[in-house]
């Protein structure tokens, strides 16, 4: 599925993704938005004690995917397919795009149009039950109008995750998509950096950027997620972010 870009009044250039209100991985989610608050970026990111490392990986993903959704939102108007005939990060680096599926053959593309191939892409994956499962969350929403005691409920989720057919309810494959995903999104953050810093100063979003792309680096570097050959396009910057936090 395809979106039409829409309007900077809109903040954002994807539907936003929501985490079932309620559930586990939307709890997780206020943990990490009530320790981001605290300024602290490298504890925000760790794994909060007792979780499971999947959950928190797909909990951020999810996030840093709405994050970047509205930062490039903002900046729609800017990267258009004059302003920005190739998808780049600087004069060195230049991004072709292939999905493995749709489109197995890298092809050669505006900015705009390859971050909506990638956008789509990733909201696709994030769609995916098999990937990024939500029935934990559903089972908890539809439970908890019974009024059955917290114990009694957290033993009965405890038994659903248990009798998933794998075990857990992630399949084997999900830290591969999830450092795919990622690594695009890097991409994004690269491209916004590189050539269209200037608008974003304009429009007074600079500090909002600067913190959401350190948030995202911490993570990633915290979980080894990215390989750092990635991560060159901004590798000056990314020292820089690092170095100020020590």
């Amino acid at each position: 599925m395809s979106f039409l870009f829409g309007s900077r009044s809109s903040k954002t250039f994807k539907p936003k993704k929501n985490l079932p209100e309620g559930s586990h991985q939307y709890e997780l989610l206020k943990h990490a938005e009530a320790t981001l608050g605290s300024g602290n970026l490298r504890q925000a990111v760790m794994l909060p004690e007792g979780e499971d490392l999947n959950e928190w990986i797909a909990v951020n993903t999810v996030d840093f995917f709405n994050q970047i959704n509205m930062l490039y939102g903002t900046i729609t108007e800017f990267c258009t397919e004059s302003n920005c005939a190739v998808m780049s990060a600087g004069p060195r680096y230049e991004y072709h795009w292939a999905d493995g599926t749709n489109i197995k053959k890298p092809i050669k593309c505006s900015a705009p149009k390859y971050i909506d191939y990638l956008m789509t892409w990733v909201q696709d994956q994030l769609d995916d039950e098999t990937l990024f499962p939500s029935k934990i969350g559903e089972l908890y929403q539809r439970l908890k109008p019974l009024k059955i005691p917290l114990s009694h409920l957290l033993l009965i989720l405890h038994i659903r995750l248990a009798s998933h057919s794998t075990g857990v309810p992630f399949p084997k494959n999900f830290m591969s998509v999830a450092k795919t995903i990622l690594k695009r999104l890097f991409r994004v953050y690269a491209h916004i950096y590189h050539q269209h810093f200037d608008s974003v100063i304009q429009l007074q979003e600079e500090a909002h950027l600067n913190t959401s792309f350190k948030h995202f680096i911490f993570f990633v570097q915290e979980f080894n997620l990215i390989d750092r050959r990635e991560l060159a396009p901004l590798q000056d910057l990314i020292e820089k972010l690092g170095s100020k936090d020590r």
